[in-house]
């Protein structure tokens, strides 16, 4: 099949799309990749749905600004979708199928008090459909969560198809460095661990944005020029995600900014950098056996400085997803077409061993145009 996959992260940047030729199993063929920037209308309409989103209690009517951004996110990615095809010569007759993602507002894992958790990810798949003329896969996170797993994360069993398609040497780790980070460990024997490792870009993101005119911290400038606080470090590794092992996920939101709310931007920078390349080093030490290498994809990769931070505390270069022939900023919609192609084929998409599942399970919906 060849599958158009669309992502849009937390950071709210833009929609990613690239094109996948695959049997639902192997890499046969990347196609073309692109990208286009949200506008500010609708990301002002996100992040109205992101605040709904932290008070929208559990058994209440779905919050008003919910409707109001999915249906700026669908538009916003037919859209993208119009001058993808503009650009890279495509035409959706030439597709067999898209899978999107949709633009998460919430994530709550499961945990103690609360054994099934809730995610949401807004987009209008069925209007998608009609907007592209394709059949749409979606909704990839819910069957895993009404199952008792994590939802997250999901990217795992495309990270080792890669691996395998780029003929990396095993055992290998990917990191993601989106708003919240994630690895994926593939072993000798190709199989597969995967979880959530701590925020990575997201509280950096939200403390420029909160007191500068930037979105983010450019090239970690704010971060190299400032002083960690090892109070504020201290405080934000005793949380307990840090205690746990396995499967595991977390929310951008799920961690505060008020332990830097007293310090400089630069030494609130630097002590954010810090958590997140931590809370990397930590992860790896989870590695069921110690990776050849450890390969980042993600926006994370193009902060120098946070980096140089991995690099130190892992005692080991991380290369990004560049230098061994990947597309580090498309790597996420590739593997929303990947996971599309699975989903239309009943193949399973999370696994026990990386979104805490009790077996491999299938996921999405198809909407047909």
């Amino acid at each position: 099949m060849r599958v158009l996959g669309f992502m849009t992260g937390t950071s709210l940047d833009a929609v990613d799309l690239a094109v996948l030729e695959t049997d639902g199993e192997r890499i046969h063929k990347l196609g073309p990749a692109g990208e286009k920037k949200l506008d500010p209308s609708t990301r002002a309409k996100i992040e109205a749905a992101i605040i709904a989103a932290r008070s929208w209690k559990v058994g209440t009517p779905v919050p008003v600004a919910f409707e109001v951004a999915s249906r700026a996110v669908t538009l916003a990615h037919l859209s993208a979708a119009r001058s993808f095809f503009g650009r890279s010569g495509l035409r959706a007759a030439d597709l067999d199928l898209a899978g999107v993602h949709g633009q998460t507002v919430l994530h709550e894992a499961p945990g103690p008090g609360r054994p099934v958790g809730r995610t949401a990810q807004l987009v209008d798949a069925e209007g998608l459909a009609r907007g592209l003329g394709l059949p749409v896969a979606f909704d990839f996170r819910s069957a895993d969560m009404a199952a008792g797993g994590q939802g997250a994360p999901l990217a795992a069993i495309y990270h080792r198809a890669l691996a395998r398609w780029s003929k990396l040497a095993l055992p290998v780790a990917v990191l993601n460095l989106g708003g919240v980070g994630n690895v994926t460990f593939i072993g000798a024997d190709d199989a597969m661990a995967a979880f959530d490792t701590g925020p990575a870009n997201g509280m950096i993101d939200l403390l420029i944005q909160q007191r500068t005119r930037l979105r983010c911290d450019v090239d970690g400038a704010l971060a190299r020029a400032g002083t960690v606080s090892e109070e504020a470090l201290s405080f934000y590794l005793a949380h307990a995600h840090f205690r746990s092992r396995g499967p595991r996920s977390l929310d951008r939101f799920d961690f505060p900014l008020e332990p830097v709310a007293g310090l400089s931007t630069s030494d609130a920078a630097a002590t954010l950098t810090a958590f997140a390349a931590e809370a990397v080093a930590r992860a790896l030490r989870e590695a069921p056996s110690q990776p050849r290498r450890v390969v980042v994809c993600g926006g994370g990769r193009l902060n120098p400085f946070l980096m140089d931070q991995i690099g130190a505390r892992i005692g080991a270069l991380a290369h990004s997803a560049e230098e061994v022939g990947w597309r580090g900023d498309s790597i996420e919609a590739e593997a929303f077409a990947y996971l599309a192609a699975r989903t239309r084929l009943g193949l399973p998409i999370s696994f026990p061993e990386t979104t805490g599942a009790p077996r491999p399970l299938a996921g999405g919906q198809i909407a047909l145009p």
